[in-house]
């Protein structure tokens, strides 16, 4: 219940008893000035004037105080309605932006003085922690490119037994997956730091999705996994082609590497609504309904019984939904586990 109707409900009490009162009283009066006055009839008539008083002013009195006390409260609450609101709005991206004030100097004009100090804060706290993320993985590249640089020239030169080569083709395995992960954390920083520009362009967005099923058919190979394109309407969009790429190649490697061995995906293309509607739909073990809500989160990788096994690091759906959100689409995920999930994109048309 709002805190409005409350207050109206507490007002409308307090007058409808306030009445009580005063018609008790008032009669109590009256009867007893009757026991002691001998001119009856006298006493009766002013007792039912006195009782069409209380109804005939006191009912309306009541009336225009519930309409009057709900204006005013409706009035009195509407800053905090607005505050509320705006606050409702907030989030990492707009945290500059200061919260309205009455400029008034009343308790919500103050409270609101304290949510922009405490947004300026978090904004500053989350600036820091951007830079922080850029500068670190900037300086990250250098070293790893260095080693793997090393280990590949050692390879060429050294004689090593089977063994030994194995071991360091394992080790610039494991740089490369280092080196992947130090590159999509820089791509979501300097993201979320807006410092990627978009080069729109018109893009056949069913040819760009071609050249992605020809990839997934070879990286699905290894595992025994059927890709299967079942429509490719034309359509085109405005977007950055090599984004618009990254996002395909991200969700179907996705739906390849989450799948069980021999499994399928299925990838469509669609017009619907004036959107380019693109569908991937894998036959994995699926994930919880608890856990589908964090599935965009980065370094989240599900259940850990079932992904220590997958090669990744969490971030391929967080990168994809940066890409969507750029192009002004959206993008769902649904999964029913033990049968199928599927990733739904929507991108307007140009």
């Amino acid at each position: 219940m709002k805190i409005r109707t409350r207050l109206t409900l507490w007002y409308a009490t307090i007058l409808i008893v306030s009445l009580i009162l005063m018609g008790v009283g008032t009669y109590q009066q009256i009867a007893e000035q009757m026991r002691h006055d001998h001119r009856q009839h006298l006493w009766e008539h002013a007792l039912n004037e006195t009782s069409e008083m209380v109804f005939q002013v006191g009912l309306p009195a009541i009336v225009l105080g519930l309409l009057g006390g709900w204006w005013i409260t409706r009035r009195a609450l509407a800053p905090v309605t607005r505050l509320t609101e705006a606050v409702e709005k907030i989030h990492d991206r707009n945290l500059r932006e200061p919260l309205p004030r009455t400029g008034n100097g009343d308790e919500l004009d103050r409270l609101t003085e304290v949510f922009n100090a405490m947004t300026a804060r978090l904004d500053g706290s989350f600036q820091r922690i951007r830079e922080f993320t850029l500068h670190a993985s900037h300086e990250l590249k250098t070293p790893l490119t260095v080693m793997r640089g090393e280990l590949e020239t050692a390879l060429r030169e050294e004689n090593f037994t089977p063994v030994q080569r194995e071991r360091l083709l394992s080790q610039i395995d494991e740089i490369e997956r280092l080196a992947k992960i130090v590159d999509a954390l820089t791509l979501l920083t300097r993201a979320d730091a807006g410092q990627i520009t978009l080069n729109l362009e018109t893009i056949h967005l069913d040819e760009l999705l071609r050249e992605s099923f020809a990839d997934a058919k070879i990286l699905a190979q290894p595992q025994n996994i059927q890709v299967n394109l079942t429509a490719c309407e034309p359509v085109c969009i405005s977007g950055d082609r090599h984004r618009l790429r990254q996002l395909l190649l991200n969700l179907t490697d996705n739906a390849i590497k989450h799948n069980r061995p021999a499994g399928t995906v299925t990838v469509s293309l669609c017009r619907n609504n004036g959107t380019a509607e693109l569908k991937i739909v894998n036959t994995g073990p699926g994930l919880a309904p608890e856990l589908q809500p964090r599935v965009f989160e980065r370094f989240f990788r599900g259940d850990s019984s079932h992904s220590s096994a997958v090669d990744g690091c969490g971030l391929g759906l967080s990168i994809a939904q940066w890409i969507v959100a750029a192009h002004h689409g959206t993008i769902r995920f649904a999964s029913e586990p033990g049968k199928e999930t599927a990733v739904t994109v929507r991108l307007p048309v140009e």
